[in-house]
């Protein structure tokens, strides 16, 4: 790419992005200097060629320069036999400045799309994971489909390689939507592109009823297979969730048919493993019988649901994974983020572009044929030949056979020029003798039809394009049927399946807490939960549930984590007693907060909000109310740093929510009054 449509490239994506514009060189020189000038100008173009020449594919046709380097080598070595991948590789690699390795595994990853070349020998197994054999032990070949519908070096333009020894096409007129096809993912510079693969016969669809003007809509489909909610797919801009498909096999048996996209059987069974360790998913032994389809067997512990393990196995292990899109491609040179419709947009408008240019192309043909056929015919039939036997120079000669031509102009589709007149003169004398008259006007005939044809489907290009369409959809409807199906997924919350999975403890004699721990039982939780511990002198600390932590003999609270919970806290401090109602609201894990002044004493801790709180004084000289009620609800919810309401300045003996057996009924107890 030259160096002034590099900075275009920047000032665009700046402009994207909403961020200032980079400046100019010169100014860059003014205040800088010359490394700065260097190290951007460098840093541009490897960013410019990173994302031009290696990472994002191209709207055009769907490829990254290697993919197209490789398919166009195997182009130029295609025989119809198989030929060796190292030979292939060798063969790129003058067109494709990388190491052999990245060429190799591009070409293996192609193969094993089952799209564009066919595979022989160990091209490796998507569903476990397992390589390819070493590129001089595999053989691949052009498949009939990427053969017919990929290449035409007269629609090609080409471009020199990199190091100017050979020539290589800028994009291939290809008619197939390659670039949802195929899917594609890419990190470059400051960007990078996923791109889902999509089922081949429903985007050819897409495309007529883009031709059509009707509404369409498009979703991934996987080779892998298994289940998929596109709820969330937005025409590409979005996510889509893929399941693996789980049956109940025999009793106490799951099954497990397909995979995820990108997940395989090892790293499946890794994370059942996991998940089995850590008794999130109720698995006790795993069988792999994987060969050529995906088949493993879960043994569940006894007395297991099916439902629930397979609830559980989707929420805590790669059962169930999350896909996300975002398609960014190369057109005009720049890279472009689109959507899924746009996309298809593009592909139906060079589709007709590229027949447009194809019938043109054949009309040309067909005319320059019509043209040779029918001088040919005059040449012999009028024995035209005849009139050059007593020439005796070339001069005389052509101008002979110009003179000879020149009463049957009006049946010529053009001119006659000197390399017309050099064809003839090229004749055999055998081809002379044995040449049929008939037969050349019949085969005349037939080309005039065939030029009637094009010319009524260059008329009409629209049309053509969508007959040309539905003659692939017929052709390969049931070699590319859809493997992933498309479902609404229940939402499995991961929280609801271990609410009852730990239980925590608490030792008061030691202080220590947490599901590894003997003593008192203070709640039951989930692993993903977050407990708060609340202890006696105000201090709260946000943990996930320990095995065992020591939390001292002062702890008065554990509770799964709410931040909108609202907590009650009677304390006194100073000589004050006070209550306030409050919630948590965000805090970070482990660390400690107050939610009671400095120095404080917590008198009671509730959730939620008492209708009533009994307080009984403690005994004083000249005190003549011991006891009172106080109205919780009657003071507004704070934040946990607010000091509260005061109560009293009375010294409380007792306290409690129930109208407790101390209450005396006939003395004096005034309603509490906040301050």
């Amino acid at each position: 790419m030259a160096e002034d449509d590099q900075f275009d490239l920047d000032m665009n994506a700046a402009a994207d992005s909403n961020e200032p514009v980079t400046k100019s060189v010169d100014v860059l020189a003014d205040e800088h200097g010359p490394l700065r000038i260097m190290v951007d100008s460098n840093f541009m173009q490897y960013a410019s060629y990173v994302i031009c020449e290696r990472a994002i594919p191209h709207l055009d046709d769907g490829f990254k320069p290697v993919q197209r380097r490789i398919m166009h080598s195997l182009y130029e070595k295609d025989d119809g036999r198989f030929t060796k991948v190292a030979n292939i590789v060798g063969h790129t690699m003058q067109y494709h400045p990388h190491g052999d390795a990245a060429i190799s595994d591009a070409l293996v990853n192609l193969v094993n799309k089952n799209y564009l070349i066919e595979g022989q020998g160990n091209f490796g197994n998507i569903h476990t994971g397992d390589a390819a054999a070493a590129p001089r032990y595999i053989e691949c070949r052009l498949t009939d489909l990427a053969r017919e519908q990929l290449f035409n070096p007269k629609l090609t333009q080409y471009l020199p390689s990199y190091d100017g020894r050979n020539r290589e096409p800028a994009t291939l007129p290809a008619k197939l939507p390659l670039l949802l096809m195929l899917g594609a993912e890419g990190i470059a510079v400051g960007l990078s592109t996923r791109i889902l693969s999509h089922n081949f016969i429903e985007l050819l669809e897409a495309e007529i009823a883009v031709l059509m003007k009707q509404p369409f809509a498009l979703f991934p489909d996987f080779l892998q297979g298994g289940l998929m909610d596109v709820s969330e797919y937005d025409d590409g801009r979005g996510s889509v969730k893929v399941r693996a498909s789980i049956k109940h096999g025999r009793p106490g048996t799951l099954i497990i048919h397909d995979l995820p996209f990108g997940v395989t059987t090892e790293s499946l069974i890794k994370s059942i493993e996991e998940a089995a360790r850590r008794k999130k998913v109720p698995v006790e032994t795993i069988n792999d019988f994987t060969s050529e389809t995906v088949e493993i067997e879960l043994c569940l512990a006894p007395g297991s649901d099916p439902t629930h393990a397979t609830d559980a196995l989707y929420a805590f292990t790669n059962c169930q994974t999350i896909l996300s899109s975002h398609i960014v491609v190369i057109h005009n040179r720049r890279p472009v983020s689109m959507t899924i419709s746009e996309v298809i947009q593009a592909n139906a408008a060079r589709l007709t572009t590229l027949l447009k240019r194809e019938l043109a192309l054949a009309k040309k043909e067909l005319l320059e044929e019509i043209h040779v056929r029918t001088l040919t015919r005059i040449f012999i039939e009028e024995r035209i030949y005849k009139k050059i036997e007593e020439c005796k120079t070339q001069d005389a000669v052509m101008k002979a056979v110009s003179q000879g031509l020149n009463p049957f102009r009006n049946e010529l589709q053009k001119d006659i020029t000197r390399n017309d007149i050099d064809m003839l003169l090229a004749l055999r004398i055998r081809r002379i003798s044995l040449f049929d008259i008939n037969k050349n006007r019949s085969e005349i005939e037939d080309l005039r039809k065939k030029l009637e044809n094009t010319e009524k489907n260059l008329k009409d290009i629209t049309t053509y394009a969508v007959k040309t369409l539905k003659g692939f959809i017929t052709k390969y409807r049931e070699s590319y049927p859809r493997r992933t199906q498309r479902a609404v997924f229940d939402h499995v919350e991961a929280a609801k399946l271990t609410a009852n999975e730990l239980e925590i403890n608490f030792d008061k004699t030691t202080g220590y807490l947490g599901y590894k721990v003997a003593g008192e039982t203070m709640l039951q939780c989930s692993s993903l939960d977050k407990l708060v511990l609340v202890w006696k002198n105000g201090k709260y600390r946000c943990v996930m549930p320990p095995d065992k932590m020591f939390a001292d003999k002062n702890l008065i609270s554990c509770a799964v984590m709410d931040r909108d919970r609202v907590m009650t806290v009677v304390y006194e401090t100073g000589g004050l007693t006070y209550l306030k109602r409050f919630v948590i609201g965000g805090v970070i894990l482990n660390k400690d907060y107050f939610c009671t002044l400095e120095n404080a004493k917590i008198l009671y801790l509730q959730e939620g909000t008492p209708d009533e709180i009994y307080v009984k004084y403690k005994l004083s000289k000249g005190q003549r109310i011991h006891q009172q009620i106080f109205k919780p609800g009657d003071t507004p919810v704070k934040s946990a740093k607010a000091r509260g309401n005061q109560m009293t300045s009375k010294s409380i003996a007792k306290i409690a929510t129930k109208k407790p057996r101390w209450w005396q009924e006939n003395a004096n107890s005034p309603r509490g009054v906040f301050m």
